[in-house]
């Protein structure tokens, strides 16, 4: 059984980004969105940033950090599973996390967005906490039919609202 990710939050969360579970490269690096070819950081970058190389270039925590200041957090809808690789398709015996802890957690919670079409599957769950659910395009590499351009501007729709830079 693998065990997910601790969430990155805090009390000025605006938007909670759930993922399905972390990849086998960010299961090692204990990091989320860890592998190189995942696009989330370089969108969340540029969605909330008017230097988006900059925030590229600090450590995980910065980013973290940084990311939290912008009114964002990450976690993942899956607390544990089964899997051999990182594709959502061989999650096995997963346990769901406690949606109840993310909305007392972040009592400005505006939006739960779901990075992809796996984490979307719990979207009546996420529902349950009275904002509005959002489903975008997973940045997984795995996702190669959306190029980063589209994965962007469907970010940006979907967000827009939601969202402010600092």
């Amino acid at each position: 059984m693998l065990t997910g990710l601790p969430p990155v939050w805090g009390p000025a969360t605006r938007v909670v980004v759930l993922g399905s579970f972390p990849g086998v490269a960010s299961l090692a690096a204990q990091r989320y969105y860890a592998h190189p070819r995942n696009h989330f950081w370089p969108i969340a970058a540029t969605l909330l940033s008017p230097d988006p190389a900059r925030v590229l270039f600090l450590d995980y925590l910065a980013r973290c950090e940084w990311l939290v200041r912008c009114g964002v957090g990450l976690w993942d809808v899956y607390a544990a599973c089964e899997r051999s690789g990182s594709l959502d398709s061989a999650i096995r015996h997963a346990r769901v996390n406690d949606f109840a802890l993310l909305a007392s957690c972040c009592p400005s919670l505006r939006a739960i967005a779901h990075n992809g079409t796996e984490s979307f599957r719990h979207a009546q769950h996420t529902a349950l906490l009275g904002v509005p659910v959002l489903k975008l395009p997973s940045t997984s590499p795995a996702n190669a039919r959306w190029s980063f351009d589209r994965k962007l501007t469907a970010w940006r729709a979907a967000l827009a609202e939601h969202l402010t830079p600092p």
